[in-house]
C-alpha cells in the first residue's frame, strides 16, 4: 500500500510563519477592523508607521496608527495638500514607492519636508458611491527594494476589506441615528421642541464615540440670545417665550438634517454640526445670523471644531468661551456708538 507523507520538511516547519490574516466577523465595526488590519501590516510588512487615516476635506487625520518611527498618534493630522496620499489618490503616483524619494511628487511633498520618507504605501479607503473617505498609508524612514511591490494584491484586497466594512457601519450608525431622533420625545423642549439639556447631554455622550471611530469631520456652536431679559422686564415673559420660540425655529430651519440643535436652557442652544470644516461652519454661522437679522432676533454665536484629542466637551467649552467673547464685544460696540 502506497501512502502519503504529509508531514512538512524541518526547513519549512521552522520557518516562521506570516501573520494570520485578519477576517471580518458579523458586526464587526470600522474601527475593530482598522486596528486589525495595521496590526497586521506591521507584522507581516514592518515599516515604521501604519495608519488607517480620514480626509476631512481639509486635512488627514490619523484615526489607528501603530508607529516606532516618527512620534505621531491617533488624532493628529497634517494638511491634505502636504501629504503623499493627495497625489496617490488622484492617480500621479504609485500606491507603492519602495523609494519613494525617487517620486518627484512625493519628494517634493509637504510632509517630506517635515519627517524622513523613504518608503512609501497608500491604499484609498472609500464609500460605495466611490467617494474618498481615507487611506491605509504606510511610511518607513528607510527605502525597501522592489521586492514590496509584491505585496500590492494584499493590499488592495485589505483596502477593499476597510471600505467594505466602513459602508457596513455607516449604514448601521444611520440606521441608529434614525432611531435614536423618534425615540427622543422625552428628551425635548416643551417651547422649542429641539433636544432639553439631557437630550443634548446624551447625544453628545454617544456621538463621541462614533465621531472617533469614523474621525468625522464637525463642530459645535453655542448661541446666547441677546436682550431677553428687557424683553421681559418690558414686554412680560410671555413675549420672552415668544421670542426663543422665533430663535428656535430659525436655526431648525436653517440647520441640515444630519445636524442636532438643542435648547440648553434660559436662552442659550446649542448646534452640533456634522461634516464641517470650518469653512462650512463659518456659512452655517453666516446662515443663521442672517435668519436672526430677517426676523428680528438678536444673539452672540461662537464656534469650535470638533477634534479626536479634545472631544466634544473641549469643543464645546472653546465655542462657549467664544460666545461670551463675542457678546463683550457687541455689548461693547453698542455702548460706544450712544
Amino acid at each position: 500500500m502506497t501512502t502519503i507523507d504529509t508531514a512538512l520538511p524541518t526547513a519549512i516547519s521552522s520557518a516562521p510563519q506570516p501573520p494570520q490574516f485578519p477576517t471580518a466577523r458579523p458586526g464587526m465595526g470600522f474601527n475593530e477592523a482598522s486596528a486589525a488590519v495595521v496590526d497586521y501590516l506591521k507584522a507581516f510588512l514592518p515599516m515604521g508607521f501604519w495608519a488607517v487615516t480620514r480626509f476631512d476635506g481639509l486635512r488627514q487625520l490619523y484615526l489607528e496608527v501603530r508607529d516606532d518611527s516618527y512620534g505621531l498618534d491617533a488624532g493628529g493630522s497634517h494638511l491634505w495638500e502636504d501629504s503623499f496620499c493627495v497625489n496617490m489618490v488622484a492617480g500621479k503616483t504609485p500606491r507603492i514607492a519602495p523609494d519613494a524619494m525617487a517620486i518627484p511628487e512625493y519628494a517634493a511633498s509637504g510632509v517630506a519636508g517635515q519627517i524622513n520618507v523613504g518608503s512609501y504605501v497608500g491604499i484609498p479607503i472609500t464609500r460605495a458611491d466611490g467617494e474618498l473617505f481615507g487611506t491605509l498609508c504606510g511610511l518607513d524612514p528607510a527605502p525597501r527594494s522592489d521586492e514590496m511591490l509584491q505585496h500590492g494584491p494584499l493590499l488592495d484586497i485589505l483596502g477593499m476589506l476597510l471600505s467594505t466594512i466602513l459602508e457596513t457601519d455607516l449604514e448601521r450608525t444611520r440606521q441608529a441615528r434614525l432611531l435614536e431622533r423618534a425615540e427622543a420625545a422625552a428628551e425635548s423642549d416643551q417651547m422649542t421642541g429641539l433636544f432639553n439639556r439631557r437630550g443634548w447631554d446624551r447625544y453628545m455622550e454617544i456621538e463621541e464615540a462614533r465621531f472617533r471611530r469614523f474621525g468625522d469631520p464637525g463642530a459645535v456652536l453655542v448661541i446666547d440670545l441677546d436682550g431677553l431679559k428687557e424683553v421681559n422686564d418690558t414686554l412680560g415673559h410671555q413675549a420672552g417665550d415668544e421670542l426663543i420660540r422665533l430663535a428656535a425655529r430659525v436655526i431648525h430651519e436653517t440647520i441640515r438634517d444630519c445636524d442636532i440643535a438643542a435648547r440648553l436652557g434660559g436662552d442659550e442652544f446649542g448646534i452640533i454640526a456634522t461634516n464641517v470644516v470650518p469653512a462650512d461652519c463659518d456659512l452655517l454661522v453666516s446662515r443663521i445670523l442672517a435668519g436672526f437679522e430677517n426676523t428680528g432676533v438678536s444673539a452672540s454665536v461662537g464656534h469650535a471644531p470638533y477634534t479626536v484629542v479634545a472631544g466634544f466637551p473641549g469643543a464645546f467649552a472653546v465655542a462657549d468661551e467664544a460666545m461670551y467673547a463675542e457678546k463683550q464685544r457687541r455689548r461693547a460696540a453698542r455702548l460706544a456708538a450712544r
